[in-house]
């Protein structure tokens, strides 16, 4: 149990820093910056039903490629493994949305508005791909998609925080808004990426 635990908070950090979804493999950036701008998805609502959606297809996910793939023809199993993922991702969705739909929230409308976004993504679709490349276990799957999601929200915050800073004049015109965001996006992901480094192949 303690080793599970372990593995699995060994796999969230990973995750959120030196595997962060957004600045090492460009998953999201759209959602992102339109995420960052939008006064009507809340960061951690949607945060929170991104993190539920993870959690949910990352046990599904690992079924999918452990026992549903191998007994797919061999020419089918690449093809059709993106198709099996976003359907993880649809009974995530609709797990979700049961919940939701039961559950007496205060804010249930905004959440529901918020819900397809959070679990129709690149983000959620490229953790599944990143997990089966990786040969990752179970709770592996689980901890790397928990923190996935954190390091969504991470991400987030870091490029609502720098819009903030960097809308003033000393960012010359033509770079102002989303040049200027870009611009940071990839210092940062280069700055992440120096966590995992870079083996080039000959």
């Amino acid at each position: 149990m303690i080793r599970d635990l372990t593995i699995f908070l060994t796999y969230a950090v990973l995750a959120v820093f030196a595997e962060n979804a957004v600045f090492t493999r460009g998953l999201g950036v759209s959602r992102l910056i339109r995420l960052v701008n939008d006064d009507a998805v809340g960061t951690f609502q949607f945060w929170v039903l991104l993190a539920l959606v993870e959690l949910l297809t990352a046990p599904m996910g690992f079924f999918v490629l452990n026992r549903v793939i191998p007994g797919l023809p061999a020419e089918l199993r690449l093809p059709l493994r993106p198709l099996l993922y976003l359907g993880c991702a649809l009974v995530a969705y609709l797990i979700v949305l049961g919940f939701l739909c039961l559950a007496p929230f205060k804010h249930k409308l905004k959440l529901l508005r918020t819900l397809p976004l959070a679990s129709f993504n690149t983000n959620v679709l490229g953790t599944l791909i990143i997990c089966s490349t990786q040969g990752y276990t179970l709770i592996e799957h689980i901890g790397f998609g928990v923190g996935t999601s954190l390091g969504y929200l991470m991400a987030v915050l870091l490029v609502d925080e720098a819009e903030r800073r960097l809308d003033n004049d000393t960012v010359p015109a033509i770079f102002r808004g989303m040049p200027i965001t870009l611009v940071y996006i990839g210092i940062l992901a280069l700055a992440i990426y120096g966590f995992t480094g870079h083996t080039i192949t000959l």
